[in-house]
């Protein structure tokens, strides 16, 4: 194998010397890595949204870096509240900037169910016209969609569409009654509770909607993978849920796609390739390891380390404690590799970090709730274990303060970190700032 073949499919060389800035890479996707990379190295007046006439140094030597996890990350609701395609966008280049390839989307819930089924017209008219709250929620056209999708693909990030199925469902029950268990059509929900609604599993008319969704959104799609949901389905027997979602796996495997789901799904039968999402905040879980097993792959998702809608501190003016308090350290200072018991590091697909967004209301709630800690997950998902080290984590990250205070963008000034005096304390105010066109190295 050749150097440049060994750096493999997001790998990237970077050489700078007296005369010139190389990036070599055997992908698109390993030079845009190494874009970033440099990027890093270039002041935090490179970020800033107006011409600079100043002459920059790049520091001398050589970087050889590929990433240890194949799925880098990250997950934004756009169901409890809904956010327009320009929010998605610059939340995609939040991810580009460091080096993290996938975005996935939560599409659907209670609250409102977001892309448009051309054979479901009322999904969108009716179930899309609400969220948290009761603001006026909204959807994704086609279009929407594929502009999403195409400019994440541009920027090496794949979509991830998720369909929640069969609980977390009753926009979709409220638009077509004829899918909920009595026929009845609920009331739209704004609230914020789980587990009430669930498609009847013992109807044919259930399998025919949920072929039609994921077969629309699948086409729709280039990424392999198309995530059902599968968890809080409460109300839906253990036996009649198995039969749901092994009949689902196969729905989504007659689409060409990878099924993803959330660790919920482990009982039921394997589906070749499978990939369980874990939300857990143990260390242990003999059913996501005795489907590990039978040949399913993890993504690490846990909720007292990767959930970004947890409160940094008691004092944060927005998220949830259910699942603990997750400062910087503690988004940080973890092992995907040996995090859950009974999953080998070779099971595990890489990592996530999910904002679920029932108290998240803007793009500014959206930066502050994803910044600092995003860079902490995109590193453990990246760099090799023997190398990370809190200490000079948290004086790496400090240095990004600048750019993100340069570039207009939100975060939360969390006070473990030794931020230069440059950076603002207390809630930044977000700075009107365009919406970043391009994709951000002493981190990922």
């Amino acid at each position: 194998v050749g150097p440049v073949a060994a750096l493999g499919a997001e790998g990237y060389r970077l050489d700078v010397t007296p005369d010139a800035v190389r990036i070599t890479a055997a992908t698109p996707a390993g030079l845009l890595h190494g874009v970033q990379t440099l990027r890093q190295l270039l002041p935090p007046a490179v970020e800033s949204p107006t011409p600079v006439a100043a002459r920059w140094a790049v520091p001398g030597g050589v970087i050889v870096d590929r990433p240890r996890f194949a799925y880098r990350g990250a997950m934004l609701d756009v169901a409890r509240h809904f956010f327009g395609v320009a929010d998605v966008l610059r939340v995609i280049d939040h991810l580009a900037r460091y080096k993290l390839n996938h975005l996935h989307l939560h599409l659907t819930d209670d609250q409102g169910w977001r892309i448009a089924v051309d054979g479901w017209p009322r999904l969108t008219a009716v179930g899309g016209a609400t969220q948290v709250g009761g603001g006026p929620g909204g959807a994704y056209t086609r279009a929407d969609y594929r502009r999403i999708v195409s400019y994440a693909a541009r920027r090496h990030v794949t979509v991830v569409p998720e369909i929640d199925l069969p609980g977390h469902t009753n926009a979709a029950l409220t638009a077509y009654p004829q899918l909920a268990p009595d026929g009845v059509a609920p009331p739209p929900y704004t609230g914020t509770e789980v587990g009430f609604s669930y498609l009847d599993p013992g109807d044919e008319r259930t399998y025919a909607f949920v072929a039609d969704v994921l077969g629309e959104v699948a086409a729709l799609t280039p990424g392999p993978w198309l995530h059902i949901g599968g968890d809080e389905a409460f109300k839906v027997p253990a036996d009649a849920y198995a039969r749901f979602v092994a009949r689902t796996q196969g729905i989504v495997a007659a689409t060409g796609k990878t099924v993803v789901g959330w660790h919920q799904i482990a009982p039921a039968g394997h589906a070749d390739g499978r990939v369980l999402q874990w939300w857990g905040t143990g260390g242990d879980d003999p059913v996501t390891a005795e489907a590990v097993r039978r040949g399913a792959r993890v993504i690490l998702s846990p909720g007292n380390r990767a959930y970004l809608d947890m409160k940094y501190a008691p004092d944060t003016p927005i998220g949830h404690d259910w699942a603990g308090l997750i400062d910087v350290e503690r988004a940080y200072d973890w092992d995907p590799g040996t995090h859950l018991g009974g999953v080998p590091a070779e099971a595990v697909l890489g990592v996530e970090a999910p904002l679920w967004t029932e108290s998240v209301t803007s793009l500014a709630e959206i930066e502050f709730m994803l910044l600092p800690r995003l860079p902490a997950l995109a590193e453990l998902g990246w760099s090799p274990r023997r190398t990370h080290d809190w200490a000079s984590f948290r004086r790496r990250l400090a240095g990004h303060g600048p750019r993100w205070h340069t570039a207009g963008i939100t975060f939360h000034p969390a006070p473990e970190i030794p931020w230069p005096t440059t950076v603002p304390t207390g809630l930044p105010t977000p700075r009107p700032a365009p919406q970043p066109t391009a994709p951000t190295a002493d981190l990922p």
